[in-house]
C-alpha cells in the first residue's frame, strides 16, 4: 500500500511539473509578443516560416488570430496556420485549420488554396500501395473539389495531376489483390479485381496488364469467349504492349484466337468504347 501511494505521488508530481513547465511555456510566449501589433506577430510568423521554423509559427499565428479576432490579419493567420501545420506534417490539425477557413471565409480568394491544402494533407499521406488506401479516397473526394470548384484557380492544374496519380494508385492496389489470387489459382476472385480495373479504372496505366490478366484467369476457368474477347480489346487498343504479346501467346498456345465472341460483359464493352454501339 506504502510502495502505490508513494508512486501515486510521483505521478501527481510529474503531472504538476509537466503542467507546471506548459504554463512557463505559455508566459514566455506571452511575454515575448508582450505590446506587439497585429502586423508585427504576422510579421514575426512569416519569418519562422521563412526559417523553416513552422511550429513557431503555428503559435504565432494562433496569437494573432486569439488577439485580433476578425481583422484581415486574423484572416491571413489562419490560412498560414493551415499551411504550418503542413509543413510540420501535423496532417489532421492542417486539415481542421483549412476547413475553418472555408467555414468562416468561403467565397474569399484564399478559399481555393485552403481547399487545396486540405487535399493536400490526404494526399501527402497516401501510403503505399499495400496499405490500406482511405486516405486515397479521401484525397480524390477533396482534390475533385479543388478541380471542380476552383476550374480557374493555379491550384486547378496540380490537383487534377495529383488526382490522377491517386486514382492510378486505387488501380494498382485492385491489381496487386488481383495478382495475388490469381497465384493462388482463386481465379473467380481474381477476375473480379481486374474487371473493376477495366471497367472503373480503365485510364489508368494498370488496364492492359489487368485485360492481359483477364486472358490468364479466364482460361484457368475454361471461360474461353471472355478470355479471347479480352484479348481482342487488349489487341485493338494497346497493341504494342508487351501484355499483348503475352496474353496472344496463352492464346494461340490453346489453340484461340484474340477475338470478340460470345455475349459478355467484356463484349459489351468492346461495342460500347471500340464500335461505338451504346444501345
Amino acid at each position: 500500500m506504502t510502495g502505490w501511494k508513494s508512486g501515486r505521488q510521483i505521478l501527481g508530481a510529474v503531472v504538476v511539473v509537466g503542467l507546471l513547465a506548459g504554463c512557463n511555456r505559455g508566459d514566455r510566449a506571452d511575454r515575448d509578443l508582450e505590446g506587439m501589433t497585429a502586423p508585427q506577430i504576422f510579421a514575426r510568423g512569416e519569418a519562422q516560416l521563412a526559417d523553416d521554423k513552422p511550429e513557431q509559427a503555428i503559435t504565432s499565428f494562433s496569437e494573432v488570430e486569439r488577439r485580433f479576432p476578425y481583422t484581415q490579419y486574423a484572416k491571413r493567420s489562419l490560412i498560414l496556420q493551415a499551411y504550418a501545420y503542413h509543413q510540420a506534417k501535423e496532417y489532421e490539425d492542417a486539415r481542421a485549420a483549412a476547413q475553418r477557413f472555408l467555414d468562416f471565409y468561403p467565397a474569399d480568394q484564399d478559399a481555393a488554396y485552403a481547399q487545396y491544402l486540405l487535399a493536400l494533407s490526404y494526399y501527402d499521406q497516401i501510403d503505399e500501395v499495400g496499405r490500406d488506401q482511405g486516405l486515397t479516397f479521401q484525397a480524390l473526394q477533396e482534390l475533385r473539389k479543388v478541380i471542380e470548384n476552383y476550374p480557374d484557380s493555379p491550384y486547378a492544374r496540380q490537383a487534377v495531376l495529383q488526382f490522377d496519380v491517386a486514382f492510378d494508385q486505387l488501380a494498382a492496389k485492385e491489381m496487386e489483390i488481383g495478382r495475388f489470387y490469381l497465384k493462388s489459382r482463386n481465379y473467380t476472385a481474381a477476375v473480379n479485381r481486374f474487371r473493376a480495373v477495366v471497367e472503373q479504372y480503365q485510364t489508368t496505366s494498370h488496364t492492359p496488364e489487368a485485360l492481359e490478366r483477364l486472358v490468364e484467369a479466364y482460361l484457368g476457368l475454361g471461360l474461353t469467349a471472355e478470355a479471347q474477347t479480352a484479348g481482342a480489346i487488349l489487341g485493338y487498343n494497346y497493341r504494342s504492349s508487351p501484355f499483348y504479346d503475352d496474353a496472344y501467346r496463352l492464346l494461340t498456345g490453346r489453340g484461340l484466337d484474340p477475338k470478340v465472341t460470345g455475349d459478355n460483359w467484356l463484349a459489351s464493352i468492346y461495342r460500347q468504347t471500340i464500335r461505338g454501339e451504346w444501345l
